[in-house]
């Protein structure tokens, strides 16, 4: 899955891509490196980031989506709006990626049970302005399934069809640095929950810290790492934004598991 954030303040490449035709060409262009999948997002996530109207995301990721999907590019729409969704799977999008997991728009799971489509339920405690402060676990893993089990159980109620549901532990998102490497170092204890796992590490800072604060744009060999080690743990997908190294790194994690190329 790479990432195309249509923002003018996501941590790693706000403003890179705000300009319809950048993006675009740049969604193309990862579409054609080989990513299955374009996330197409309009509203930061990062920690400390506002929120953005539905309106203006709207008008950020639709005419991106439209122009993506002429050019035959498979698109996620990254969104916690219910009508930044629905203006998005009407724009032609195929999967929605929902970084609250239907908690921050009550709305967002009957949209997806219309549709029909898949549906991203990552793990959520809280918007980025409070997100620090929610990072509180007796056991993460366990506490981050069953939350998240709590998420597919309320899809599934609003008629989702729980076949078409993908887990994100959501790296990063009210947790901290040591919450998100045992998320990863027990990546099999979600996997085994029968649904596919989608993994987010891309550039986030817990990969900075450990490389010595290294800034976003100097993470991409860390995740590359991690995406092999995902891929080899039984990850559906890894979300990135460069994807050359991540494609590598998963040939190698496959061709391991294999004991062949």
């Amino acid at each position: 899955m790479g990432v195309l954030n249509v923002t003018p303040d996501s941590f790693s490449d706000g403003g890179r891509y705000l300009d319809r035709d950048a993006a675009v060409a740049h969604g193309v262009e990862m579409h054609q490196r080989g990513a299955d999948l374009i996330d197409v997002g309009g509203e930061s996530t990062r920690p400390g980031a506002e929120r953005v109207e539905a309106s203006e995301e709207i008008s950020r990721v639709v005419p991106v989506i439209r122009s993506l999907v002429a050019e035959r590019v498979p698109v996620s729409v990254d969104t916690m709006h219910a009508a930044v969704a629905s203006a998005a799977l009407e724009a032609g999008a195929s999967i929605v990626n929902d970084v609250s997991g239907g908690l921050a728009d009550l709305e967002m799971i009957r949209v997806v049970a219309a549709a029909g489509v898949p549906y991203v339920v990552m793990h959520w405690r809280g918007h980025s302005t409070e997100m620090d402060s929610l990072a509180q676990y007796d056991d993460v893993v366990s506490d981050v399934r069953d939350e998240l089990l709590q998420r597919v159980e309320a899809a599934v109620a609003a008629g989702v069809a729980e076949s078409s549901i993908v887990l994100d532990p959501g790296l990063g998102f009210a947790k901290l640095g040591d919450h998100n490497w045992e998320l990863l170092q027990r990546l099999d204890e979600l996997v085994e929950l029968g649904f596919p796992v989608l993994v987010g590490a891309s550039r986030k800072r817990f990969l900075g810290t450990l490389l010595g604060n290294r800034p976003p744009d100097g993470r991409e060999d860390a995740t590359a790492a991690v995406s092999a080690l995902a891929a080899f743990n039984g990850a559906w997908g890894v979300r990135v934004h460069d994807v050359d190294r991540t494609l590598d790194a998963v040939a190698v994690a496959g061709a391991w598991r294999r004991g062949h190329g």
